[in-house]
């Protein structure tokens, strides 16, 4: 369904879908733009052209049509003071993290807030009827744009007028058009020939609506929607709730007041000031003015904002001198007090800057901050900003406050890493930079290179490795992180599974009633069957809690009959048994309306919900060790082990580990009471806010709310222990960064935990002993080593010194005190050739011997055979051979040693004075000793 196509059946008929009450009585005019043929209402007689093409575009900047000049947080005060006035509730704005929908990562529009997904289909859940609410939305589609054009906002404040239309409450058309209208001319002071109406449609979501845009001096202010059909157009039906969706934008009432160059100027508070300050820019020089009017006026015409640009710098007359000491600084001190303003509200909501899902847009923000400050090098201080910004938008957000600490932690540890990552950076770069003149990259190669090694086009361009950021980039990699579609559990791949679920969509089955869910939860009871499918069974009641949520299903028997899995289709559960249900197996027999006894096992089942309530113990625990931005970002839970995913930004270290482990068990000692409650999700939501989201989305109505007395309170279909004391005891077995700004805390609880914590007793007892083993044995090869070494000299003098077939030496040497004599025997010599086989002496023994005979006496040669033990493994006999000859003597050493190595069917390498080597066949080292004494000792 086109929009265009909506558009043109509306049009056709403007008396249904466009003609309200306050066009008859005010005498607006319908005309047909005589550019682009859009229908617009006006006041003005002479008007011919809609304000997308009029003459009068942006015409507001330096010569404001309001009576009053009010900057952002004055517009906001005086709009919601309109509306409250005209009884309206005013709320405060719902989170940019959009935690109520699981298809979006980001709130980007006001009537968003009050969408919730059930299925397939969107309803609407108002918490007032009428309301109007100052809703923070984020959008990164075009953040090339944001700084440039005087009127991007990577985040921006949509006043949304919101009202369902019923017999006793809300409004339609007529009402909202006559509020709209009166807003700008009473409470603004605008003159009403001033604001143009343009037709349009919206569509999204399966629903439709016809809509009127107004406008000031060619700004649109507003957009008023009215949602009142689903369906395919020709064949559409009217919606039983008819939405007003009007989304206005609080920069623009304050641009249109305020009349400035920028909506940036009048916007950002203070902060515009004190950066337009440092860099010694004139927010009022005429230039400015006359350069983004241009600017405006161009952006909409051309195919890119470097071609408006060029336009605008045509148009105004600027040098490049201009250029570069104004124009392209400004755009870097806007685009930086915008894209800290977003990053304040995402952390604040509890987002974090990652290279995964909507992380991907603030990662990239904060690196055009910090590449802007480098190129600018004007000295300026984010956390100085970060104060600035919050201590100017309090007063209408008071929660940003409270995480200003917070705010300054995250950035302050991402701009690091940026830094860290600066040379990396640089050299893949620079070989990029190699390659551009001939073919410079693609947008898909440009997103991989920011995907893989976090290089942002920018960085490229002020490294002249690319001309100009392409218009798309950054339009295209939000499209591939604006939305959340975790992984579901694939739990129904299974043929007779899908076979069932089919079977169940047609078949005309009550829902089944969830004993697990009662307050007497019973493990054993009585139940009717209702269908049976292969090895499937359904029965009307059941306290067999079903796998969802990250926790495990409980395992037990029916009519004797084991069940291995349970799981939940709709409101129906569906019991998994361990083989086919049918005439053909020895277990009982069981056909449909037959009442069957059940068990549910009780261990399992206890260790599971340990396990669970354990869960949200270590979430609430880890929030109040690490900070405000952890979220459960997923969970599971089984009777022998658990894990917890967090959001975090680092690696755990040992000391935040325990200090979580430690907080989470005092939890547990407190014996907090575990309260289970039913509420209405918009009262769930307003009571408790959305932080009970941690487990995700909610895709119900009522909303089951687990409280661990006033420490964690939790969206949560999940079975829980009554107190804390129950679990007993937290053990947390291991962690780890399983993706960017994930972490992993692996758990048990408590018999499980016990367990774990004895066994770690026993293998910290036993590493101890290893420890000391191995420190003797340590201490023992060192004294061998220092023995060796002072008996060596003395053996090595006997043999210089004699000539005689057959050499014991002995000599007595003071070893830790005590008086020790060792004996040095078969050490066959004879024309200058040493050979032993002797078992007595190690490696060292025989490579420093040898070396050191040679050295001594270039004439000489020396071999040695012995057993040695392959690592661990005492049966990985290995017999090696070692040999030195003096550069005099008349051996080789490699022939001696490869020689031998291959009578032990091994291999040896080296050279003619030192060669090693040996082989694996041990029955053969008789053979190779004599073959060795015969090479040597002629």
């Amino acid at each position: 369904m086109e929009k265009k196509d909506i558009l043109e059946k509306f049009s056709a008929d403007p008396d249904k879908y466009y003609t309200v009450k306050l066009f008859q009585e005010q005498g607006f005019s319908r005309v047909s733009c005589a550019k682009c043929k859009r229908y617009f209402w006006t006041l003005d007689p002479n008007r011919t052209l809609c304000p997308d093409d009029g003459h009068d575009t942006y015409s507001f900047i330096g010569n404001p049509p309001t009576a009053k000049r009010f900057d952002y947080t004055q517009a906001w005060r005086q709009i919601e003071q309109f509306f409250v006035n005209h009884q309206h509730t005013s709320i405060n704005r719902y989170p940019v993290v959009c935690r109520w929908r699981d298809d979006l990562y980001f709130t980007i529009a006001s009537i968003v807030d009050f969408q919730r997904v059930m299925g397939s289909k969107v309803t609407f859940e108002f918490p007032a009827n009428p309301l109007i609410v100052p809703q923070t939305c984020l959008r990164f589609n075009d953040l090339q744009n944001v700084g440039i054009t005087g009127r991007h906002f990577s985040s921006f404040c949509m006043i949304g007028q919101h009202s369902i239309s019923t017999p006793t409450q809300g409004y339609w058309k007529d009402q909202c058009i006559d509020l709209d209208f009166e807003l700008l001319t009473n409470q603004f002071g605008i003159k009403k020939e001033e604001i143009t109406f343009v037709e349009d449609v919206w569509a999204g979501g399966g629903s439709f609506g016809s809509s009127l845009e107004y406008f000031v001096c060619g700004l649109e202010l507003g957009n008023a929607v009215f949602t009142e059909f689903q369906g395919e157009l020709g064949r559409h039906t009217t919606l039983d709730q008819k939405i007003i969706d009007m989304g206005a934008g609080l920069e623009r009432f304050a641009w249109i007041t305020t009349g400035t160059p920028t909506a940036y100027d009048c916007c950002f508070g203070p902060i515009t000031a004190k950066l337009l300050d440092t860099a010694g820019i004139d927010p009022d020089s005429p230039l400015l003015k006359e350069y983004f009017i241009a600017i405006a006026k161009n952006f909409e015409r051309v195919n890119s904002i470097a071609d408006a640009k060029k336009l605008a710098i045509k148009a105004t007359g600027l040098t490049q001198s201009q250029i570069q000491n104004t124009i392209t600084p400004l755009e870097n001190l806007y685009m930086i007090a915008d894209h800290l303003r977003t990053l304040i509200f995402a952390i604040t909501d509890g987002a974090l800057p990652s290279n995964v899902g909507g992380g991907y847009n603030l990662r990239i923000m904060l690196r055009r901050i910090n590449g802007a400050i480098t190129r600018l090098n004007l000295g300026i201080d984010i956390d100085d900003l970060i104060d600035t910004h919050i201590n100017y938008l309090q007063n209408t957000y008071p929660e940003l406050d409270s995480k200003r600490s917070d705010v300054k932690q995250i950035l302050k540890i991402e701009s690091t890493r940026y830094e860290e990552s600066k040379s990396r950076m640089a050299k893949i770069a620079h070989r990029l930079k190699q390659k551009t003149d001939t073919s410079p990259p693609s947008i898909p190669e440009l997103i991989t290179l920011y995907e893989s090694d976090g290089i942002t086009p920018d960085y490229l361009k002020e490294i002249n490795a690319i001309t100009e950021v392409p218009q798309e980039f950054y339009s295209k990699l939000s499209e591939l992180h604006q939305s959340n579609n975790p992984q579901k559990d694939d739990t129904n791949s299974q043929a007779g599974l899908q076979l069932l679920h089919r079977q169940l969509s047609s078949a005309n089955i009550p829902d089944t009633e969830m004993l697990f869910y009662k307050d007497q939860n019973p493990l054993q009871f009585e139940a009717k069957i209702l269908k049976i499918v292969d090895k499937y069974i359904i029965l009307d009641k059941t306290a067999f809690y079903p796998r969802g949520g990250g926790q495990e299903p409980d395992h037990g028997t029916i009519a004797g009959i084991r069940v291995t899995d349970v799981h939940k289709h709709a409101n129906i559960i569906v019991h998994t048994m361990y083989t086919k249900i049918d005439s053909t197996t020895t277990t009982p027999t069981l056909t449909t309306n037959q009442t069957v006894q059940c068990t549910v096992d009780p261990t399992r089942r206890a260790n599971i919900t340990k396990n669970h309530t354990s869960t949200h113990i270590l979430n609430t625990s880890s929030r109040k060790v690490l900070g405000s931005w952890v979220w459960q970002h997923s969970a599971f839970k089984d009777t022998d082990h658990a894990r917890l995913d967090i959001t975090h930004h680092s690696s755990l270290t040992d000391t935040q580990v325990q200090q979580i482990e430690d907080t989470a068990n005092n939890l547990v000692k407190q014996n907090l009471p575990i309260t289970i409650q039913y509420y209405d999700r918009g009262t769930a939501e307003q009571k408790y806010g959305f932080r009970i989201y941690q487990g995700g989305v909610v895709p119900v109505k009522s909303v089951r709310i687990v409280s661990i007395a006033d420490q964690d309170i939790e969206a949560c279909g999940g079975t829980h222990v009554k107190k804390t004391g129950e679990i007993q005891l937290i053990k947390i077995t291991k962690t780890k960064r399983i993706q960017d700004g994930v972490i992993r805390l692996e758990f048990v609880s408590g018999d499980t935990a016990f367990q774990y914590t004895e066994k770690q007793k026993v293998d910290i007892l036993k590493q101890k002993e290893d420890y000391v083993l191995k420190a003797e044995k340590e201490k023992q090869r060192l004294q061998q080593k220092q023995d060796t070494r002072q008996n060596i000299s003395v053996l090595l003098d006997q043999i210089l010194a004699t000539n005689s077939s057959h050499v014991s030496a002995t000599t007595t040497t003071n070893t830790s005190n005590k008086n020790q004599t060792l004996v040095f025997q078969e050490i066959h010599t004879k024309n200058k050739s040493c050979f032993t086989s002797s078992s007595k002496y190690n490696e060292y023994f025989h490579t420093t011997f040898g070396k050191k005979l040679v050295a001594h006496d270039p004439e000489f040669a020396y071999c040695a055979i012995f057993e040695a033990v392959g690592g661990s493994n005492k049966n990985n006999r290995t017999i090696r051979v070692i040999a030195y000859c003096g550069p005099k003597s008349d051996k080789n050493a490699g022939v001696i040693v490869q020689k031998i190595a291959s009578i032990l069917d091994g291999a040896g390498g080296g050279d003619a004075c030192f060669a090693q080597g040996g082989g694996k066949d041990i029955t053969q080292k008789d053979l190779a000793i004599s073959t060795a004494k015969s090479m040597l000792i002629k």
